[in-house]
C-alpha cells in the first residue's frame, strides 16, 4: 500500500510516501502548511493510497489507531486541551487532507496508544478519586509509535521472539523519554499526563517538584502561563548549557567548558536512574536500545549512560559504539545484555498501522 505519512508537530512538518517499506518520497514544510493549499497539492502530486496521520494524544478513548471520520475527527478536537503545542497541528493537517483528497482514507495513529498496556500501578498518580474521574488523570506515556518501531525492531536484529524479550527503549531527542517493554507491550514509561513528565530534555524540564512550581507560584507572583513557558521552551539542556544542541554540548565539555560538562551530568544522571527504574519495572534487562537523534547520534551519551549501569549487565564496546551507521549491536560479544542503535522510524510503525486498520 502506498501511504502518506503525516507527522505534524509544533515546529515542523514532514511528510513521506512509504510504498511498502520504501521511502518513495519525502520533504518538510513549515508547521503553517498544516492548513495550507501547499499541503494537499504535495499530497495529491504523490498519489497516495492511504493517509496515516501522527497524533500525539488519543486520551482515554483512543487506545489503538483509527480511520478518521465526522464522529473520530470531533473527538480529537475535544483532545487539544491535553497538548495544545502538537495536537492543533496535527487536527489542522488532518481536516486539510480530508477536505483536498476526500477519496483517500485517513488514519489517526496516537503516541499515547502504545502506552494503553500499562498497568493501574504504573498508570495510576495518587491524587483524590475526584480529580482521575472527572478529567481523566493518569499517566498516559508518549513517544509511542517510537517506541514500538524500536522494540520490534530490536527483536529482529537480536534474531530472538519479540514476545520473549524486556527491552527499555531510550528515545532521546528533542523530546525525550523511555519505556520499559515485555513482550512487545508497553509495562512502564517516563512521560506522564503530559510530555513535560520524566528526563530532562531540549527545553523541556522534565520531572520536578510540583511543589517547587506552587511555591514559584505564590512566592514568586509567576503565573500558569509563566510556568508553562518555562518548562516547555526555557528550561532543558536549554536552561543549564545555554543551548538545547546535544553535539555541541559534548564537545565543549571535552574541551573543558564546566557549563557544558555540568549540564551532561545533570541530563546522564537523570537517564541512567530513569533506565534503572524501567529495568526494575521488567524484573531483568535483555536489551538497551538507543534511539532518536541524540541516541542514534551520539556516542557519548550512550558509552557514558552504559558506564553507569554496568551492575545491571550493560556495557558498550568501544570501537563499535563510535563507528558504524545505522541499525547495530554495540555491546561486545559474549555478553547477556544487548545494547543496540536503532534508527527511529516512526513513519514506518504508521505506515503499518494504516495497512492494518484499513485491512
Amino acid at each position: 500500500m502506498r501511504v502518506l505519512v503525516v507527522n505534524a508537530g509544533s515546529s515542523s512538518l514532514k511528510l513521506r510516501i512509504l510504498d511498502g517499506a520504501r521511502v518513495a518520497g519525502r520533504t518538510d514544510l513549515a508547521p503553517a502548511a498544516a492548513e495550507s493549499a501547499e499541503l494537499v497539492r504535495w499530497a495529491a502530486s504523490a498519489s497516495p493510497e492511504a493517509i496515516g496521520h501522527r497524533v500525539v494524544h488519543g486520551g482515554p478513548e483512543f487506545t489503538k489507531p483509527v480511520r478518521v471520520d465526522d464522529r473520530v475527527r470531533a473527538q480529537l478536537g475535544n483532545l487539544v486541551a491535553l497538548a495544545p503545542l502538537h495536537q492543533p497541528p496535527a487536527l489542522a493537517a488532518i481536516d486539510a487532507l480530508r477536505a483536498g483528497l476526500p477519496e483517500c482514507p485517513s488514519v489517526a495513529c496516537f503516541d499515547t496508544a502504545f502506552h494503553a498496556t500499562l498497568s493501574p500501578a504504573a498508570a495510576t498518580y495518587a491524587l483524590p478519586d475526584a480529580w482521575r474521574e472527572r478529567w481523566g488523570i493518569r499517566r498516559y506515556g508518549f513517544h509511542g509509535l517510537s517506541h514500538a518501531y524500536a522494540a520490534r525492531r530490536s527483536a529482529e536484529i537480536m534474531a530472538r521472539p519479540l514476545a520473549g524479550l524486556r527491552i527499555v527503549t531510550c528515545h532521546l531527542g528533542a523530546g525525550a523519554s523511555l519505556a520499559a517493554v515485555a513482550g512487545g507491550r508497553s509495562v512502564d514509561t517516563t512521560m506522564g499526563f503530559t510530555p513535560l513528565e520524566g528526563l530532562v530534555m531540549a527545553t523541556r524540564a522534565g520531572t520536578v517538584d510540583p511543589g517547587l512550581l506552587l511555591w514559584l507560584q505564590t512566592n514568586g507572583g509567576l503565573s500558569a502561563a509563566d510556568l508553562t513557558d518555562a518548562l516547555e521552551r526555557r528550561s532543558g539542556l536549554q536552561a543549564l548549557a545555554g543551548t538545547a544542541d546535544m553535539a555541541r554540548i559534548v564537545e565543549r565539555a571535552r574541551l573543558g567548558s564546566g557549563r557544558e560538562r555540568a549540564a551532561l551530568e545533570v541530563y546522564l544522571h537523570r537517564l541512567r536512574g530513569s533506565i534503572a527504574a524501567m529495568v526494575a519495572s521488567l524484573g531483568g534487562l535483555d536489551a538497551l536500545v538507543f534511539t532518536g537523534g541524540v541516541g542514534e547520534n551520539s556516542a557519548v551519551v550512550r558509552e557514558q549512560t552504559a558506564a553507569g549501569l554496568g551492575f545491571l549487565g550493560v556495557a558498550v564496546d568501544p570501537a563499535a559504539n563510535r563507528s558504524g551507521t545505522g541499525d547495530r549491536d554495540v555491546a561486545p560479544p559474549g555478553i547477556a545484555v544487548r545494547t543496540l542503535v536503532v534508527a527511529a522510524r516512526e513513519d514506518l510503525e504508521i505506515a503499518r498501522a494504516v495497512a492494518a486498520v484499513l485491512a
